[in-house]
């Protein structure tokens, strides 16, 4: 009897891509320049493979660093074959960016092109919440890869204000400056509340991508 893990559907696809996916939960890169990935995302490679800590950019991304686990944990990639990445079965995608920039939530980002240039950023105030104000901006020519708890779903911002939950927001246009809008009353301290105490506002053209999971819901700092 054969053994269904030589099922061509599971074999690794063959191609002259850099960047492709081997299923909607796996990517593989062809390793050349380097690459920069969140600490974690490799699950596997072929060849000759280095990794380097990448640490925080700035004085700015120690403070970061030190007020959430978001941020700064990036390692640098570099190597010749190829290296699978995937996070906890989530869902891929891909964004070629062609001179033009994106941001994304940090616990969404996967890995991206090195050429690319980037920025650890604060959104709003880190009192108000602890999880999901650390975001990463990158521009330039080059790829991004992105993941997503479940299929996301791209909202356009242009036609009417949109809010998001923040540990819902996977990555948005770069000109849109999300406004932080709280809900919190005194009801949802003592259980009688929604829940949804905090969301991100979302104004002008552009666009913003969901994910269908909250995933770990932001705590107040006090």
């Amino acid at each position: 009897m054969r053994s269904p893990i030589f099922d061509q559907a599971l074999q690794e696809q063959q191609t002259s891509q850099r960047w492709i996916l081997q299923s909607e939960k796996m990517l593989r890169v062809v390793m050349g320049p380097e690459v920069i990935a969140a600490q974690g995302a490799m699950v596997a490679y072929q060849g000759n493979i280095d990794f380097a800590y990448q640490g925080a950019r700035s004085l700015g991304g120690m403070i970061k660093k030190a007020l959430t686990n978001e941020g700064g944990n990036l390692m640098r990639v570099n190597g010749q074959g190829e290296i699978f990445f995937a996070r906890s079965s989530h869902n891929i995608f891909l964004i070629e960016l062609e001179g033009d920039a994106i941001t994304i939530n940090t616990r969404s980002l996967l890995a991206f092109d090195s050429v690319l240039s980037y920025d650890i950023r604060m959104m709003g105030n880190a009192g108000i919440l602890s999880g999901g104000l650390f975001n990463l901006f990158v521009q330039g020519q080059g790829v991004a890869a992105i993941s997503s708890h479940g299929t996301p779903m791209l909202l356009d911002c242009s036609r009417q204000p949109t809010f998001v939950d923040p540990q819902a927001a996977v990555c948005w246009s770069a000109n849109l400056q999300p406004q932080i809008r709280s809900t919190f009353t005194a009801g949802a301290i003592i259980g009688r509340g929604s829940g949804e105490a905090f969301q991100l506002g979302f104004f002008g053209p552009g666009f913003v991508v969901v994910q269908p999971s909250e995933g770990q819901q932001p705590r107040v700092a006090g």
